[in-house]
């Protein structure tokens, strides 16, 4: 199956992600002082390249693990349906643990982890988002720390990707798509 072309134009530069991750390592550094060891979970695969970013910035003593999760596939839009694709090594129950999220868009994979999480008994439970869509959101969840408000837009880059490509991108872009390529366009632009 063949995917319209498309091409992206950048909505928020990586200076301006550099920033603002600094500000957050701040924040979160003075939320978790005096923990023996906070336990960062990474949702796969979208938040890897923020969450390299982010504990490099922890002057806290950090452990990383990351859950692996699927609900867009290769689509545009989430199917709702959260499934765990591969679970943390390590052992949440009494720990401080922060979960790392790329995007909130309608919540469901948030939530479908803090409930998995919770469950783990940790001693505090925080989340952080680099981006949140607010307009898309489904359930009642929302990030502790959150790196940008977007509108509702389908965007890659830094980590997330639009089918696999994309995810290099130093950048988060909105993706459009050409609008004179025919429905049965042969391939995607990679940008």
């Amino acid at each position: 199956m063949s995917e319209r072309p498309y091409h992206i134009e950048q909505m928020i530069s990586a200076k301006s992600i550099a920033a603002r991750i600094e500000t957050l390592a701040g924040e979160i550094e003075t939320e978790f002082a005096g923990t023996k060891q906070l336990l960062v979970v990474g949702l796969l695969r979208g938040s890897f390249v923020f969450i390299a970013d982010l504990v490099r910035e922890l002057s806290l003593p950090v452990e990383v693990d990351f859950i692996e999760t699927s609900s867009y596939g290769n689509a545009m839009q989430s199917s709702r349906e959260v499934r765990i694709l591969k679970d943390l090594r390590g052992k949440a129950e009494g720990r401080d643990v922060l979960v790392v999220e790329d995007i909130v868009d309608t919540g469901h994979t948030l939530a479908h982890v803090l409930t998995l999480l919770k469950g783990r008994r940790p001693a505090r439970l925080r989340t952080i988002a680099l981006l949140d869509k607010p307009a898309r959101r489904e359930t009642n969840v929302k990030a502790d720390w959150i790196g940008f408000e977007i509108p509702d837009e389908f965007v890659v880059g830094y980590g997330i990707d639009y089918a696999q490509h994309n995810r290099n991108l130093p950048y988060i872009g909105r993706v459009r798509m050409d609008v004179d390529a025919p429905d049965d366009a042969p391939e995607v632009k990679k940008c």
